[in-house]
């Protein structure tokens, strides 16, 4: 079977580093899904706008091929510990492919704006379908590991003079996206700045008794240049 992309999604988020872990955990940072090719059709999408979030299943595909692995080491649990690749989420899959639910917040022609991504900019989308909530959401369900290791946001120290060399209206944002503590769990304890591709920007920033403190903003730059 032959798998074509039907859609490119667009964003801030330009390096796998500081993507948020799971979709819906960052709502300020807007994306467009834009239909390509003979699927870019407004019939095709007619109706859809009825829909508060839609289902988009999507390829990994910055991941390099590797051979099969039947376990890998959530970073959620520290890197340490091993579980089965089908007990995860995690993005190396036997087929590179992922699933999110998004927010639909308007459709315009053949483009759908979202929030809620948690995907690269320029991932090939290869499905989209509507979230059906009588069916789709079990809030009852149980969540294995997932369930022991709560999120836990950190305040961020973003100064005023750094700050400023950002857009205002990217600022809650960018601000959400750093709250998330983009570092891997085996990383935490460690001293070292980090540095977030967002947009058009660098952020490098370090930890500071549990805070994330911004120490500098530069323009982005492409991991490998």
């Amino acid at each position: 079977m032959e798998i074509t992309p039907i859609a490119y999604i667009h964003n801030d988020f330009k390096e796998k580093f500081g993507i948020p872990r799971q979709s819906n955990l960052v709502d300020e940072v807007e994306s467009f899904i834009e239909f390509v090719g003979e699927y870019a059709r407004e019939d095709a999408l007619k109706g859809l706008e009825d829909y508060d979030y839609i289902w988009v299943i999507f390829g990994f595909s910055k991941n390099h091929q590797r051979p099969f692995c039947a376990t890998v080491k959530p970073p959620r649990l520290g890197g340490h510990e091993r579980k089965g690749v089908f007990a995860t989420r995690s993005p190396f899959r036997p087929n590179n492919m992922g699933l999110s639910s998004l927010r639909l917040k308007r459709v315009e022609g053949t483009v759908l704006y979202v929030t809620g991504a948690d995907l690269l900019d320029g991932t090939p989308i290869y499905d989209v379908k509507p979230y059906v909530p009588f069916s789709d959401a079990h809030p009852e369900a149980k969540a294995g590991f997932v369930d022991e290791q709560p999120w836990q946001n950190l305040p961020v120290d973003f100064s005023e003079e750094l700050l400023k060399q950002i857009p205002k209206e990217k600022h809650a944002a960018l601000l959400q996206v750093l709250s998330l503590d983009p570092r891997p769990a085996y990383d935490r304890g460690v001293e070292r700045e980090y540095k977030l591709a967002f947009g058009q920007w660098d952020i490098t920033f370090e930890i500071q008794n549990e805070t994330i403190v911004v120490v500098g903003v530069s323009p982005y730059e492409k991991e490998g240049n």
